[in-house]
């Protein structure tokens, strides 16, 4: 036998359904943390991504809370939180990033040895 993933409303309304885009909030939102090392440019792309989708997933669920899932609504402001770190981590490293292009050139971030004699060059040693 099947089972159904809807739970009954014990509030006599029905059936609640589950958010639309929990699921997939929760797995770019996990997404945006690992990948934020990818110059910070995916990082920040799929966090922003699942910040959007988890807004509009908690405006539904605040306009009507009885149709939806109590376990959705907590796995939208799980993958909020950690979109929003994401966001932080993925800013942080592409701003790294633009400092060290700026500061050492973009053909010294591929070639340690060029990186360590403007390394030298800057700071001196």
């Amino acid at each position: 036998m099947q089972q159904d993933p809807t739970t009954f409303n014990q509030g006599g309304m029905g059936f609640q359904q589950p958010l639309p885009n929990a699921t997939i909030v929760l797995i770019l939102s996990i997404l945006s943390i690992p990948t934020c090392c990818c110059y910070g440019i995916v990082g920040l792309g799929l966090g922003i991504t699942a910040l959007v989708l988890a807004n509009k997933d908690k405006a539904l669920y605040e306009m009507n809370p009885n149709i939806y899932t109590p376990s959705s609504y907590s796995n939208i402001n799980t993958g909020r939180v950690i979109a929003i770190i994401g966001i932080v981590l993925g800013s942080i490293y592409l701003l790294l990033t633009l400092f060290m292009i700026l500061a050492f050139g973009f053909d010294a971030l591929s070639d340690p040895t060029l990186m360590q004699e403007r390394m030298r060059d800057i700071f001196g040693s």
